[in-house]
Parts: structure tokens; C-alpha cells; sequence
């Protein structure tokens, strides 16, 4: 499985951009995860097969919201409100096993693909 991830960059405070992840296939369980420098890997945001289910890290709850697109194999991450604990390298991951432990949707071990990441930071 590929993964590319596309948008982020430089945005204002309080800005909302838009994360973009092309699939080279259907994947089962799709999610974004995120990394700033000297923290770990957390998950951001995660998508169920059904493409109506998410789930949200309580840090973005409410500011984030994930899509998906299976006719184009796409995710989309929309952000908002972005706060200064945002900043970091946004991935795009895939479980590709089509079955999953529930309570560790939000767990990087979960997903077995990953993209090279986009930046996502915070201008003043």
C-alpha cells in the first residue's frame, strides 16, 4: 500500500488547513497521526470502513475533522482553530488487516502503512 500526503505547510494561528492522503487502494481503517519534535507519534484522527465513523484524539476533538473518499481512496484531515500544540509532521496510516482492536484505534502499532508525513506549522 502507498501513501502520499498533500497540504499543510506554514499557516496563521487559529488557521484551518486541509491534509490530503491518496490511497493506492481501499484500505479498511485509515487515520491520521501526528509527531512534534521530541514528543511520540499520536494519533489525530481516525476512519472507519463505513466512512461515517471517526474517532478523535480529545487534543483535536471538536477542531479536526477526518473524511474519506472511497471512490477516490482519498482521506482528508480539515483543521481549525489550530492551537500551538499543533505544529508537528502529520501521517497518513493505514491498517490493511481487515480487522482491529478497537481500544487501540489511536495507537501508531495499529496501522502497518504509513506516508512520509507533511509539515504542518504555525506562523505569528
Amino acid at each position: 500500500v502507498q501513501l502520499e500526503e498533500s497540504g499543510g505547510g506554514s499557516v496563521q494561528a487559529g488557521g484551518s488547513p486541509r491534509l490530503s492522503c491518496a490511497a493506492s487502494t481501499y484500505i479498511y481503517l485509515m487515520a491520521w497521526l501526528r509527531q512534534a519534535p521530541g514528543h511520540e507519534r499520536e494519533g489525530a484522527g481516525v476512519i472507519y470502513y463505513d466512512g461515517t465513523t471517526s474517532l478523535y484524539a480529545d487534543s483535536v476533538k471538536g477542531r479536526f475533522t477526518i473524511s474519506r473518499d472511497d471512490a477516490k481512496n482519498t482521506i482528508s484531515l480539515q483543521m481549525s482553530s489550530l492551537k500551538p500544540e499543533d505544529p508537528a509532521r502529520y501521517y497518513c496510516a493505514a491498517r490493511t488487516a481487515s480487522w482491529d482492536l478497537p481500544h487501540l484505534r489511536l495507537q501508531p502499532s495499529t496501522y502497518d502503512s504509513w506516508g512520509q508525513g507533511t509539515q504542518v506549522t504555525v506562523s505569528s
